[in-house]
């Protein structure tokens, strides 16, 4: 599979809800650093398969508007908006935020990812 497909797997609707699916898309050594409107954040794997857990009990379902995916060899950029439906309000899709992600992939694995992200 081509990395830009690899990344558009990934955030098609919900998967980061299924920790054992987004396991099976994280390389052993992925990295990702996060800059947010918060401030700056660094995950490992299991930091990132710990995440994608809170998510599952906080979310019944988050979907991806993908605007940008431009790929060059194994380094995908992905620019997209995140929504969300909470389990107290399942009817209702509400804004997260804005990303932009840059991946590169090794093994057919994310490996090292940088994201910027604001609400």
């Amino acid at each position: 599979m081509k990395p830009k497909d690899i990344v558009s797997n990934y955030y098609k609707s919900d998967v980061v809800l299924d920790v054992d699916a987004v396991s099976e898309f994280l390389h052993p050594d992925v990295v990702l650093e996060w800059n947010s409107s918060k401030g700056f954040s660094k995950f490992n794997k299991k930091q990132l398969l710990d995440f994608s857990t809170e998510l599952s009990k906080a979310y019944v379902r988050i979907k991806y508007n993908i605007t940008h995916l431009i790929a060059k060899g194994d380094t995908v950029v992905v620019r997209f908006t995140q929504y969300a439906k909470t389990i107290e309000n399942p009817r209702e899709e509400m804004f997260i935020a804005n990303y932009m992600v840059i991946w590169e992939l090794k093994d057919d694995k994310l490996y090292r990812g940088y994201q910027m992200s604001q609400v």
